[in-house]
């Protein structure tokens, strides 16, 4: 690693000169600046980020705020890390992760002590602290998940309230008039904001359309099988024939067992929609009607937007929803009198 001596020699300066020319701490003639900059491009020498923050230059690192908690269903959660992390990459930025349960330290912590040049934020809770913190520190920040109070914020999520309804809309067209709602754990419910978006898209639509709902949660903090099956089993022996699911890759699974079970056929006996899978459900048993939740949509705009505001000096906060889509394999059925 080249060292500020060897940028000294090669520019013919003393050392303090070239901390003087790099920081901006004191004035040196431009010609000897020019002399220094010169040779610390050719020999590859990069200040510290200390250095770079006292010149007031960019540090090209963002945080990523994603508390890691007993009831984290890690593999949803890694997807939208890896996704920022690779899309901060491809715009020349690095990713300094901050996993601690209490968020706010750890992003007043950054924010204090300006080492990073941007702030994104993940697994956006209701009543979400770092809302509030977002609004008080000069760092750019950016939301990816709306929580309850997004007055001022930067905001980058799936419409999920849009991907419920579309989802009731596909069965309802199909004359189904009961749809049961398989959701997430009990504990997402309470501890992030898009579970309850979308089920409210999914009772509003369901009231709309004139549609009996049924919703079940499946586990107090982490799947539970026999739960799951039992809903399962209960819809079906009701004569229920129409389902979206909100769930990870595992409720998915049991349902199909479920329906196999009897032996029904989805797409023949059987409606099933997955709305908003942040997985590949095309490795399911069956295949199945989707509304994906893309982790690379929404972190890539999300990192676009923070890259914007770093270079602009601001921008004016907003909400920025992605439309869902709707990708159909064939998995809903005709309602049957």
């Amino acid at each position: 690693m080249t060292t500020i001596h060897e940028v000294a020699h090669a520019a013919g300066v003393s050392i303090s000169t070239v901390s003087y020319a790099l920081s901006g701490k004191r004035p040196v003639s431009e010609k000897t600046r020019r002399r220094i900059e010169d040779a610390a491009r050719t020999l590859g020498y990069e200040p510290d980020a200390g250095a770079r923050m006292l010149a007031g230059r960019r540090t090209h690192i963002f945080a990523l705020t994603e508390p890691l908690r007993a009831d984290t269903h890690a593999p949803t959660h890694m997807a939208f890390v890896l996704a920022t992390a690779v899309a901060a990459r491809r715009r020349g930025y690095d990713i300094l992760l901050l996993t601690d349960e209490q968020t706010s330290e750890g992003m007043n912590r950054v924010a204090a002590s300006r080492l990073v040049d941007a702030i994104l934020v993940l697994d956006v809770a209701p009543d979400d602290d770092r809302a509030a913190i977002a609004r008080s520190v000069g760092t750019p920040t950016v939301f990816i998940g709306i929580p309850n109070d997004a007055e001022g914020l930067t905001c980058v999520d799936l419409d999920f309230e849009s991907a419920g309804a579309l989802a009731i809309d596909r069965l309802a067209d199909a004359g189904h008039r009961r749809v049961v709602l398989l959701g997430q754990t009990e504990v997402s419910y309470r501890k992030s904001n898009f579970p309850r978006r979308l089920l409210a898209g999914v009772t509003d639509r369901a009231a709309r359309r004139d549609i009996t709902l049924e919703w079940a949660t499946t586990g107090d903090t982490t799947t539970d099988a026999a739960l799951v099956r039992s809903t399962c089993d209960a819809a079906l022996d009701r004569g229920d024939r129409a389902f979206v699911v909100h769930a990870v890759g595992d409720v998915h699974e049991i349902l199909l067992e479920a329906i196999a079970g009897r032996g029904l056929r989805v797409g023949e006996d059987v409606s099933v929609v997955s709305a908003a899978a942040s997985f590949d459900t095309t490795e399911l048993s069956v295949a199945i009607d989707t509304i994906p939740l893309v982790p690379q949509q929404s972190c890539e705009l999300a990192v676009d937007l923070a890259v914007g505001s770093v270079e602009s000096g601001g921008s004016s906060p907003r909400i920025h929803l992605i439309p869902p889509e709707y990708r159909a394999v064939g998995s809903i059925a005709p309602a049957r009198e």
